[in-house]
């Protein structure tokens, strides 16, 4: 039996965990300007299947579970074209209902052809493939022999090709045995997981983003895409950036979407991930296959970097990362092991992707007999929470941002895309610039933060905030003031625990001008230590448990809290530095005792619990 690359393993995973679905759909369609046969078609996509055996392979799982590729024999495999008739209206929703199937990996082989008959001479083809079968790099070997089969069979021949050096199995076999043993020293996968190791250790998860809502416990998988263009006088100044560091184009705009996520809200510390092909032999080259793999970016940017050193470190990782390519980055997740969640990508979270070529309606073959263009198609899939595609056409750089619409609204989306530009001509206009003196806002964002929401004109009332909650909670006492997750309190409630956590912020100094850090994730907790801070005349710091060790260990010792307010979850992670005290909220019922305990630095932290 033949294994499955490990990269098929990890989809046939994700396939036996979430069931069919259309996450993993790659469609390719062709407007095709002829008199289309769609007998002749079948033969051509046949030829295809028997000349590419990963077009014809099903999963199968032995009696322990274990999966393998089962290559169907020539014989076994039967191909049909369905054809349509549609209006050129219709044509859209044709086209997203055929790639809208959902394949049995286990039954079924993973390539699909249709064919929609718009008017005489003019068709649209839609191949479908799952990815277990194929990577973007596949579909110009797809389009390119699918069209070479169809002139011959159209002309009454066999097509005439050179045979393929090697099969998908062959590559499967020579994974397993390139990498070898993780046991053994000296074995290439060893050396690479160990630089993986080294690279990724204590990288933040997830990556902290301007969501528009929480994400959900399971991603759907649900995505939209924005266009975007670069004009050609900044993609020569991007270009030219790229020349004077002895680097690629990816790796500036890499270094610049960096930069961007920082300056949204990610920290110092960004991670992205990107695929590289894979095809290390250049036998692989024609090859339909699931070769690609993911590689992930860790960009530092703390301290007062010039854009011009992030590029550079971009360089370093890019190229340090192509020495480490052949672990798969399934088997990488596997072996560092990092929390896992049904709501975000594991390592990263957002994605930079740059193409050979991005399809667009200008781009024509012709071939005896046949002319095609390719129809691009609106992606209605995200993979990750920020995926950015772009590529080089006619001179600008083009891309999307794909989305996904569990955590960002469209708005969001097209905001990101202006901002994304704006870095871009920042850090060409003057590429020494400090990465904190690059300016994501707008001219008219700017005005109304300072001006408008910050004018020394605006006229503040004289109630405080504690004061016009406390009006609330007289009002309407019994309505629901927060959830969060299976728990909810009234404003009676939220009053009432509010006001006993402020008698012990009081109790332990807290007064106006005396700050205190309020650590804690999403809960009601959250809430009640924020208006207890309010209530007790300080000033709270919000602290976001996500953030690395070292941010929150800046974040303290630079703020010099008072005391800290957290829950039993994040007091184990925050640093032993920057206050003098530590209240600890948990579940339960209201305070009922105390004890102190020293932890470094010569610190003494105030521990109250409820019983």
């Amino acid at each position: 039996m033949i294994p499955l690359s490990f990269a098929q393993s990890r989809l046939w995973f994700l396939y036996r965990f979430e069931g069919p679905s259309v996450t993993y759909n790659q469609p390719v369609v062709l407007r095709l300007r002829a008199d289309v046969d769609a007998g002749v078609m079948a033969l051509a996509v046949r030829d295809v299947v028997l000349r590419h055996e990963s077009l014809r392979t099903v999963i199968g799982e032995d009696e322990r579970g274990v999966a393998f590729q089962r290559i169907l024999s020539p014989q076994d495999v039967s191909i049909e074209v369905p054809t349509r008739a549609v209006t050129e209206e219709q044509v859209a929703d044709a086209i997203a209902e055929a790639v809208a199937h959902r394949f049995a990996l286990e039954s079924e082989i993973p390539i699909r052809v249709s064919l929609l008959a718009v008017g005489p001479q003019e068709y649209v083809l839609v191949i479908l493939m799952h990815h277990i079968a194929g990577d973007a790099a596949s579909m110009a070997p797809l389009a390119r022999d699918l069209t070479t089969a169809y002139v011959f069979r159209a002309q009454g021949q066999e097509p005439e090709w050179e045979p393929l050096p090697v099969q998908y199995a062959d590559y499967t076999l020579w994974q397993q045995e390139l990498l070898g043993e993780l046991d053994d020293p000296e074995s290439i996968a060893a050396a690479q997981v160990a630089y993986w190791r080294r690279e990724l250790a204590g990288s933040p998860q997830p990556l902290t983003l301007p969501t528009d809502r929480q994400r959900p416990v399971h991603r759907s998988h649900r995505g939209e895409t924005v266009e975007f263009a670069v004009t050609p006088e900044l993609a020569s100044g991007i270009e030219a950036l790229a020349r004077k560091h002895n680097a690629t184009v990816p790796m500036v705009l890499q270094a610049a979407y960096a930069v961007l996520l920082s300056k949204l809200g990610a920290g110092d510390d960004v991670v992205m991930g990107s695929p590289i092909a894979g095809r290390t032999d250049e036998d692989l080259n024609d090859l339909i296959g699931f070769f690609v793999n993911n590689w992930v970016l860790r960009v530092d940017l703390s301290g007062d970097r010039s854009f011009e050193q992030v590029v550079d470190q971009v360089r370093d990782k890019a190229l340090a990362a192509y020495d480490n390519q052949d672990v798969p980055f399934e088997r990488l997740v596997e072996l560092l092991n990092p929390e896992r969640s049904t709501s975000y990508h594991p390592l990263f979270q957002v994605a930079f992707v740059w193409q050979s070529t991005i399809a667009t309606p200008d781009t024509v073959v012709e071939m005896p007999g046949l002319e095609w263009s390719v129809v691009p198609t609106e992606n209605q899939v995200a993979k990750f929470d920020l995926s950015l595609i772009m590529a080089e056409v006619g001179g600008e750089f083009r891309g999307y941002l794909e989305y996904a619409l569990d955590v960002f609204d469209r708005g969001v989306a097209e905001l990101l895309v202006g901002r994304f530009v704006r870095v871009l001509e920042q850090v060409v206009g003057v590429p020494g610039v400090l990465v904190r003196g690059v300016d994501v806002l707008g001219v008219g964002e700017r005005s109304r933060v300072v001006e408008g929401w910050n004018g020394s004109g605006f006229v503040v009332g004289e109630l405080l905030l504690s004061d016009v909650f406390e009006g609330w909670v007289a009002r309407s006492p019994e309505a629901v003031a927060v959830v969060a997750g299976g728990e909810s309190l009234t404003y009676r409630e939220l009053d009432g625990r509010a006001n006993a956590l402020a008698f012990e912020l009081i109790g332990c100094g807290v007064g106006p001008d005396v700050v205190v850090a309020v650590a804690a994730g999403r809960s009601v907790d959250l809430v009640v230590g924020l208006l207890a801070v309010v209530k007790a005349g300080g000033a709270y710091l919000p602290v976001d448990p996500r953030y690395s060790g070292a941010r929150l260990e800046y974040v303290l010792a630079d703020a010099g809290p008072l005391v800290v307010v957290t829950d039993r979850v994040t007091d184990g992670v925050l640093p032993a530095v920057g206050c003098r005290g530590c209240i600890w909220m948990m579940s339960g019922l209201w305070w009922s005792g105390r004890r102190r305990m020293r932890i470094g630095w010569g610190l003494c932290v105030l521990i109250i619990w409820r019983m």
